[in-house]
């Protein structure tokens, strides 16, 4: 068997393939990242081996229409993290950076660690779609903060003690943005006092578009997983994320797989005497972050995971490593989640406002 590995790019792919048991180097090549070098790589790849497993760098804005076109043709197709492919590439003696070196580490990666260490590529245009809404409506989210701070600072120049009764995050309430909106109406005119009512109604505008993102999120995630948002600590947003960034968990062999990319699988730190596991800062930090708040949610306001966490105590863990387990116990769970079979999705028509076009996407 070989392993492809592949360095993707917007108009050119480089590909490198390596013996899976030996390592030595079986051919490498370059080609256009369109539907013809696409056939040019399959023709290429099946002349040098009938077993073939097709490693790809995990940059999916790059490489969704290379791995769609290897899915197509009923290929392996696996993702390695970045970081992995670093690791790999300070193992080897050859100096210097190139396409081709990339893509060879790629593969390498793979042979070092095995094929089945790796999640597999897979095709699900539904998480796409609520992977696009819920990154979109978080960049929505940092733009309106930023608004909402570069007003806070016009405030306090122009009436502080109003600036002071805000509460921190208190913004984008309608009540609050009225009464500063009747206040600038009342002071003389002048440039700040424009550029403050301009922010003011940028910031109004930006929290109709989240809460119609919002709300449309949530009637896709009640179609697709209604699952997640009967769970305790898991809302509109924390769904999304657990969706779109999991990109379908049929594609994690075991709930171990899906931990180890959340970032939440506990890491051995012992010497001597002590044995105790530290924190794991791989992974996927959205998946993790996500994790995180439902299991900060659940242990405020869920009595058994209350228990949970004073019975880990009880057994001399501390409260961080307490937590940690909780999240490694809710990758579990919510693997389990993710990888039963979908309902069926009934017809969905997206918010012009918002929405993208739909569109087969790999996620």
């Amino acid at each position: 068997m070989i392993v492809i590995g592949a360095d993707t790019h917007k108009r050119t792919h480089a590909l490198a393939a390596v013996d899976d048991g030996t390592g030595r180097v079986r051919g490498a090549r370059e080609i256009n990242a369109d539907e013809t070098g696409h056939m040019d790589a399959l023709r290429w790849a099946r002349d040098l081996d009938d077993e073939r497993v097709w490693a790809i760098e995990d940059c999916r804005h790059v490489s969704r229409r290379l791995e769609q076109a290897l899915l197509a043709a009923g290929e392996r197709v696996i993702r390695v993290p970045p970081h992995r492919m670093g690791a790999s590439r300070r193992g080897e003696r050859q100096p210097g950076k190139s396409d081709e070196i990339d893509a060879l580490a790629v593969a390498r990666a793979v042979v070092n660690d095995g094929a089945d260490a790796f999640a597999a590529a897979h095709l699900d245009e539904q998480a796409m779609e609520i992977r696009l809404l819920s990154d979109h409506r978080s960049d929505l989210v940092a733009e309106r903060t930023r608004m909402q701070n570069r007003l806070r600072w016009h405030l306090v120049a122009l009436c502080p003690e109003l600036e002071q009764t805000l509460p921190p995050r208190s913004l984008d309430q309608t009540s609050r943005l009225e009464r500063i909106d009747r206040r600038l109406r009342r002071l003389p005119a002048s440039a700040r006092v424009r550029v403050a009512r301009e922010e003011l109604a940028h910031i109004r505008v930006l929290t109709r578009q989240i809460t119609t993102l919002e709300r449309e999120l949530r009637a896709l995630i009640k179609a697709h997983r209604p699952q997640l948002l009967a769970e305790t600590g898991c809302g509109t947003v924390t769904a999304a994320i657990l969706i779109g960034r999991t990109a379908g968990a049929e594609r994690f062999a075991t709930d171990a797989q899906f931990a180890r990319q959340a970032g939440v699988a506990p890491i051995t730190c012992s010497s001597g005497q002590s044995t105790r596991h530290r924190l794991h800062r791989g992974g996927d930090r959205q998946l993790n972050h996500a994790l995180h708040i439902i299991a900060i949610t659940r242990a405020r306001r869920d009595p058994a995971t209350k228990r949970y966490l004073a019975r880990k105590q009880a057994e001399g863990k501390t409260r961080r490593e307490a937590l940690r387990c909780l999240k490694r116990h809710l990758a579990r769970r919510f693997h389990h989640i993710l990888a039963a079979p979908p309902t069926a999705r009934p017809h969905h028509q997206p918010i012009a406002a918002t929405a993208p076009s739909p569109m087969p996407c790999l996620t």
